[in-house]
Formats: C-alpha cells, structure tokens, sequence
C-alpha cells in the first residue's frame, strides 16, 4: 500500500483537533453509538478479517478468532455494559478542614489520539485500545504495521466505513511514516511494540510532554519446579509458546525447569506439540508462520547456540520453523540476550529456586511472569520478583480477562489498559472540589486566627 504523506497526516491531525474542540465526542451517547457501530461492522467483516490474518501469518480462522476479533468484541461489550458508569462523576470523602464543599473525580477525555500497532496481533493490538479511546471520548489516529499489508488494507477499509476521518482515521507507511507522525503534537500516545522502538516514541513525546501508554515486551521467564504436574506444564507451555509461532510479546521466552523433571517436560512437551499440530507440523494449518524473512534469518542465528533436542527445521520459503527446545543453554547465549519472539524455547535447569530468582532479578523486568508448582512457593516468588502481569500455572491467560490490567513495568512498558483500564488511559481523571458560598470560615486567610486550634485539626 501506499504510504501516506505528510500533508495528509498533518491534515488528518489538524481536523480531529478542529472536530474535538466540538464536545461532540464528550457525549455519552455518541460513544455508545459509535462502539456499537463498531461491533456491527467487526462482525460483518469477520470473513475478510480471518482471510487477511490467513494470508499474513498464516492464522487459522479459529485462532484468528480466539487471539484476534474475540478480543476486540469482548472489549467493546465489556465498555458498553459498564460506560455509563465508568464515566460518571464519582463522589469521594472530603476531610475535615475542607468541609462543608464536596468532592468529586471528573473524567474527561485526553482529546487527539494516535495509537501505533505492530505485526504480530495486527487486529487486535490496534483496535483494542481503539475501544478505550472510543469509551472515553477523544479522537484517534491509527497506524497499523506495513508486515501485515492485508489485515491493514481490511482495518483501513473497515475504519473508512464507519467513521468520519475527523473522528477516527487510519494512516498507512513504514518507520518514515512513523516518523512523521511522532513530529505531529497529539494529547496522549499508545505505543505497542519492542522496548528499542518504546524509547525513541518516549522520546518524540517528550517534545511535547505528551502522556504515553507504552506497551513493550521483553524475555518472559518461565519456571517449571519439581513438585510441578509436569504432564500438564508441559501443554500449556506448548500452547503458550507455539499460539502465532510464539510471535507473542507475552510468550513464555525461556523455561527455568528444576533438573529432576528436565527430561521429562521436554518429552511431554514434545508430544503436546504433536497432538495439537500432527507429526508434520509444517502441514498443520492450524501452525502459523514467521512474518518475513528478516525475522526467519535473525531466528536461525539465534538457534546456533546450545543442543536443540527438539525441533530445529526451518524452511525459509514457506516461512516456517518448528517449534523447538535447546538445551545446555547459558546465559551469555545470544538467545538469552533479546526477545525471541518465535517458537524457539531455550532451557536452563536449576537446584535452588533462589538462584532463578536471583537471575531474573538481575535482567530487565519482564512483561509476564509464569511458574509451575505449589502455591505457596508461587505466593513467595511473586513477592520477590516483578512483572507486567502473569500466571501461575498457565501461560497467556492473564490477558484474557479484562478486569485484569495488562501491561509492563520499566523495560516492558508503563500504563496498562483492558476494560475499565482502557477508559482510564485515554482519560483524565480531574479532581474538583466545590464549595459553599452561605458559609467563608476565616481560618485559612491571614492572620490566620485560632491558629492553635486549626493546627489541631489538621
């Protein structure tokens, strides 16, 4: 497609300022309206939506579903349940001091909006926050990734359709678009991608001292401990990291397992592989696909270190590498040096869970956070080392209920969204308190009499 130009970009911006200074947006009902013209025109195009993630990644329909359009729909269905609420001024306590005036949370929208996607969940990481931005009222400008030219074509004529691009416009382009979009002065910034990328929009915000949501990524550990069910560990890592040919910021990135169930996980989770996608994985339709060949290059470099004992085929024509364990890995590896991002799955083992933790503690904190084993030692390792969000006894499932806040901390990102988080990022939460006029006690003016006694009080 066709790169957008800056003159469009700056007139694009230039309306949705125009069309927010209208209060059109701040109105309940227009939301209401908008996210329900939204969800009617998502299930309408559910079709072209699933074909296009076809043809990007290789996505089966039913995985295109369940990671993709279920998502964005169940968003939209949570924010029209609960938005008048969540955008109703919300009375709280007044002290002493202050009394007899009241007090109150306004929430109000941050106004124009860009939010730029990556490739890996090309829908759902764009239109996701879209709903949030829709609930809390400002206007939006969206940039898909250029690596998925087909799910971009299917959003950009979905958005054309239902909205008025003063309200909501998509734009089209590479880094240079990027570029020029983050020279363009918005109101709030949603960014979703790599933490090297996080930093130069951090850094264009700053500019303008533009409020940022970013949402990055980063090594996800994964822990495995001897009094694990290991047969059960095994699958849901399997899942966790072959869902879009573990193309997935909150994948697991690399597996902790204590040396006594080594073996044995490895073994089961080479069987949960097959019975999900067969013995010729490469057949499997339901097995998706790297998104390009660049990134197929910098996985086979990766894969160069340690004993792979599973997996290992890589066929860079059809854009595909099996899901695969390396073992005898150490931490200098180049594997342990940056995010995978593909369904490659390095394993250390260990004897004392105080060492893992003392090794996650010495890297950047991640995005999630996943341990197999007892309760109680969960409860503890929670408490001594931080992520974005986890699962204990799972993978991925965190993102999947939206009365959850999703998102990381430091190197993995600042701001959260999902549900009421989604309102809450695009608002401003403004504070207002409102006094009585029949009433103007003295002690707050000078020379402040009774002082004494206000001290007291206060």
């Amino acid at each position: 497609m066709e790169d957008t130009s800056r003159v469009k970009i700056e007139s694009l911006v230039s309306a949705q300022r125009i069309f927010f200074k209208t209060h059109a947006t701040r109105d309940l009902e227009f939301r209401i309206g908008n996210l329900k013209k939204f969800r009617t025109a998502i299930l309408k195009n559910e079709a072209k939506i699933s074909d296009a993630l076809w043809l990007d990644l290789h996505k089966s329909p039913e995985e295109a579903y369940l990671t993709e359009t279920s998502i964005v729909l169940g968003e939209i269905e949570s924010h029209l349940k609960h938005l008048r609420s969540w955008a109703r001024p919300k009375r709280v306590p007044t002290p002493l001091p202050i009394l007899p005036s009241s007090s109150r949370i306004l929430y109000e929208p941050l106004g124009t909006s860009l939010i730029i996607a990556p490739w890996n969940y090309p829908f759902q990481l764009l239109l996701n926050p879209l709903v949030g931005a829709i609930s809390s009222g400002c206007c939006v400008l969206l940039k898909p990734s250029p690596y998925t030219p087909h799910i971009a074509k299917v959003m950009e004529e979905l958005v054309t359709e239902i909205f008025d691009p003063a309200y909501i416009a998509m734009v089209q382009g590479g880094r240079e678009v990027n570029q020029m979009l983050l020279e363009q002065r918005f109101d709030v910034i949603f960014f979703t991608g790599s933490p090297a990328l996080g930093k130069i929009v951090m850094q264009a915000a700053a500019q303008f001292l533009t409020p940022v949501v970013l949402e990055l990524g980063g090594k996800s550990p994964c822990i495995v401990d001897a009094a694990a069910n290991v047969k059960l560990a095994a699958r849901r890592i399997a899942w966790g990291k072959c869902i879009n040919a573990g193309q997935t910021c909150i994948a697991p990135d690399y597996l902790f397992v204590h040396h006594s169930v080594k073996d044995l996980l490895v073994k089961e989770f080479a069987i949960a592989v097959e019975e999900m996608y067969g013995k010729e994985i490469k057949e499997s339709r339901y097995f998706p696909r790297i998104v390009n060949a660049k990134a197929i290059e910098r996985l086979q470099k990766l894969m160069l270190h340690g004993k792979i004992s599973y997996g290992g085929e890589v066929d860079a024509s059809q854009k595909f590498i099996a899901p695969t364990i390396i073992e005898d890995v150490q931490p200098d590896f180049p594997i342990m040096q940056e995010e995978i991002f593909g369904p490659v799955l390095p394993v250390m083992t260990f004897d004392k869970i105080g060492t893992v933790v003392d090794f996650i503690n010495s890297n950047e904190k991640p995005l999630a956070f996943y341990y197999f084993g007892p309760g109680k030692v969960a409860r503890e390792i929670l408490i001594k080392t931080t992520s974005g969000g986890g699962c204990i006894n799972d993978t991925l499932m965190h993102i999947a209920n939206h009365h959850l806040p999703f998102g990381g901390v430091g190197n993995s990102g600042m701001g959260n969204y999902h549900g009421k988080f989604s309102f809450q990022a695009f608002s401003h939460s403004r504070a207002i308190v409102s006094s009585v006029t029949w009433i103007d006690l003295p002690f707050k003016y000078a020379p402040f009499k009774f002082f004494k006694w206000v001290k007291k009080i206060l």
